[in-house]
């Protein structure tokens, strides 16, 4: 069975978006930890983790990558790895 157009359409668009991995803030983590875990498991220059890290703490959450979806799960996974709480979603949703 062959799928619609629209499907089709939105099948390609799924795989050409791109998509985000998200930090949220907890009440168990130091900040000081996930600075460090943005350094350690990123390679973020400490001023770029510290801003990941303060937006996390202030706003809520940060985009701490982008990319394809995979590679965006596989980032989800070790930040649960760090006991960091990350989710991921397509860019826009």
């Amino acid at each position: 069975i062959q799928p619609d157009l629209q499907t089709y359409e939105s099948l390609l668009e799924e795989t050409e978006r791109p998509w985000i991995t998200i930090v949220w803030n907890d009440p168990v983590n130091l900040m000081s930890y996930v600075a460090r875990v943005f350094r350690t498991y990123f390679g973020y220059s400490r001023e770029r983790a510290d801003a990941l890290m303060m937006a996390v703490n202030e706003r809520g959450h940060a985009v701490v990558a982008e990319g394809p979806r995979e590679q965006m799960e596989l980032h989800a996974q070790a930040m649960h790895g760090y006991a960091l709480w990350a989710t991921v979603r397509m860019v826009g949703e």
